[in-house]
């Protein structure tokens, strides 16, 4: 399948690839859309075995991102952005700052935060030579570190699955298999014992084991296995497709719950869940607390009023849990349906404004 095919399927609207010789630079932008306003999303730096698994990767997030925010009820569209290399050794500030300068020729219709493999310094880099970023320091009119809000509200998704599976949302007793204590892992690991749930985990990073260990006592086992092990939530926080074909088999939990994006390798893999009957939290449901947080910067950010918006992840989780039973569909399949149904009445009704009063009207 070619590009232009494999976008005009899927109806993303824009897809950029920006290279600089000079810095070595090597990225993808896709806007997949701005029906609800711009796209905003993360900009992933990871060492791609190849420029089509970087395309295929940014593309499922992009789209991923605008459910995200559709279903957070924001006003963004969805966008990702995917830098190829290995960060530890291709990062620099002058390839930071050109790829700044091409998110700008896109005049807003993109703005970038943090996601695997940047941090908030190299969003403060790119604010440099952009305007259109968030997720960056204090010093920089950000929020700072968007991560442990993500975490934040997975912790609270996580409530909302325990009170559907168990008919209570405490999390004290219950154990959880976290695979992946990168910076939102580590984060949750630190809500869930705190909570009193009892926390194994799994990383390729050694350091980042210890670190979890070390802070939190919790227990540690094989990466491979982690996604088998008898639990009752397993938490995916590190890449996606973790559920597949291979996997899925293998699960013994009762919810599948965590910080990743795209963790369904194939959307069918929402029904093979349910029919095995184990409840799947949506990705793009359950971790869109750091957008939220982040989006709350576009209007002068105020931590306690984007908090209380991160906290209502659980009472989204409990309305399509609620529509899965009604209507006897997956989850996964509710969570798509519910954040396009909002995209359909928004965009119907900003094309009415327009119609009516004109472009000059709506600013």
């Amino acid at each position: 399948m070619s590009v232009f095919e494999r976008i005009k399927g899927d109806g993303y609207e824009q897809v950029v690839f920006c290279s600089d010789d000079h810095t070595d630079l090597r990225a993808i932008i896709a806007i997949h859309s701005t029906a609800l306003g711009p796209a905003l999303g993360g900009t992933r730096f990871f060492p791609y075995n190849s420029e089509q698994d970087a395309l295929v990767d940014v593309l499922r997030l992009a789209r991923g991102m605008t459910y995200k925010a559709a279903a957070a009820g924001l006003d963004l569209g969805g966008g990702k952005a995917v830098i190829i290399g290995d960060p530890k050794r291709a990062k620099s500030e002058e390839l930071l700052r050109s790829y700044g300068r091409f998110i700008e020729t896109l005049g807003g219709r993109y703005i970038t935060a943090e996601d695997v493999g940047t941090a908030l310094g190299d969003m403060d880099t790119v604010k440099r030579e952009t305007r259109w970023v968030t997720g960056c320091s204090h010093t920089y009119g950000g929020s700072g570190d968007p991560s442990p809000v993500t975490a934040y509200g997975v912790f609270h998704g996580m409530k909302a699955c325990c009170l559907e599976v168990f008919g209570t949302p405490e999390l004290e007793g219950r154990t959880v298999a976290v695979q992946g204590v990168g910076k939102v892992g580590y984060a949750l690991c630190g809500h869930l014992t705190e909570a009193g749930a009892k926390v194994t985990i799994a990383d390729v990073d050694v350091d980042n084991l210890a670190r979890a260990v070390s802070d939190f006592g919790v227990a540690t086992t094989d990466l491979a296995g982690i996604h088998a092990l008898d639990a009752d939530i397993f938490a995916p926080c590190a890449m996606g497709a973790v559920i597949n074909d291979d996997t899925i088999i293998d699960l013994q939990c009762k919810i599948v719950a965590g910080c990743a994006n795209n963790v369904l390798e194939r959307d069918e893999h929402g029904d093979k869940l349910m029919g095995l009957g184990i409840l799947y939290a949506p990705d793009f449901v359950i971790n869109a607390g750091g957008l939220i947080n982040v989006e709350d910067e576009l209007r002068g950010y105020d931590r306690e009023r984007a908090m209380t918006r991160v906290e209502n992840i659980y009472k989204t989780l409990q309305t399509i849990f609620a529509a899965s039973r009604e209507r006897g569909v997956s989850t996964a399949t509710a969570a798509v349906e519910h954040a396009q149904d909002r995209i359909r009445k928004i965009s119907r009704i900003r094309m009415i404004r327009t119609a009516e009063f004109g472009p000059a009207s709506i600013r």
